[in-house]
């Protein structure tokens, strides 16, 4: 098969039909759909049908999730100002900001908000599948808000270590020991012990993906500034783009009711 017929079994799947609307940019009108369709290139939709800015039954799960995201990056930001993620300062900071920081109550915000958009998201999800909203057309964007799902979980969880007392620490120890059991890149994982050549092992305790995740072997200052860096920049970059792509797609996809 030429490569030229092979491209175009790749465009009739449905999995490239989920992604893309739009054939290849050969012609005048394809060029335009290109443009249209990037959420980069055009944000907002062309037109979108009138009983997808409606209500209905979506429960506004997920514009409740966005707007606990919106409070807990401005609490988050607020926070980063008295928060230092040392072994030294760092429980002494959450201290003083409970019982000395004017506004001090932007911490309780914060931590009750990360719990409440747990809550929405998986409220949110179930929505989606009890409708079927997730049926093609839309599966690309069910892939992007089991993405979220899972990015909402991991600020949940590296945001625990903060706090750095006795309970976060060890919960973290826990969690973190659970990630030496993924498949292949755990040290304690199925797969592991095919993973080496000869006396060279390629996947042990010190490189593994909980070493990783800990930037050491158990937790410490290193794992505490690391975690800090996750939660606080490259997960919420991360999230804010999906985020911006998943409602772009919602609304090129005929809203948030039900599937087309």
């Amino acid at each position: 098969m030429s490569e030229k017929g092979l491209a175009q079994k790749v465009r009739e799947t449905q999995v490239w039909k989920s992604i893309f609307r739009h054939g290849p940019p050969d012609n005048a009108r394809n060029r335009a759909s290109v443009v249209a369709g990037n959420v980069f290139l055009h944000l907002h939709p062309i037109k979108l049908k009138k009983s997808g800015v409606q209500l209905g039954y979506t429960w506004c799960m997920g514009g409740l999730t966005f707007f606990i995201f919106l409070a807990l990056t401005v609490t988050g930001l607020l926070l980063m100002f008295y928060y230092r993620p040392t072994a030294e300062y760092a429980y002494n900071d959450i201290i003083a900001l409970k019982e000395h920081v004017p506004l001090g109550i932007m911490r309780e915000i914060h931590r009750w908000g990360a719990h409440a958009m747990v809550i929405t998201v998986w409220l949110h999800m179930f929505r989606v599948f009890m409708t079927g909203s997730y049926k093609p057309p839309r599966e690309f964007n069910w892939g992007i808000g089991v993405i979220l799902l899972v990015l909402t979980l991991l600020l949940s969880f590296t945001g625990y270590l903060l706090p750095w007392d006795q309970l976060a620490i060890w919960a973290i120890t826990v969690g973190a020991n659970m990630a030496k059991a993924t498949p292949f890149m755990g040290h304690g994982g199925p797969g592991a012990a095919l993973a080496q050549i000869g006396d060279f092992v390629m996947v042990s305790d010190k490189n593994d993906v909980r070493f990783q995740l800990l930037a050491g072997r158990f937790v410490g200052e290193p794992a505490l500034l690391r975690f800090y860096i996750l939660h606080c920049v490259f997960i919420p970059l991360v999230v804010g783009v999906l985020i911006a792509v998943h409602f772009w797609r919602v609304r090129k996809d005929g809203g948030i009711s039900a599937p087309l």
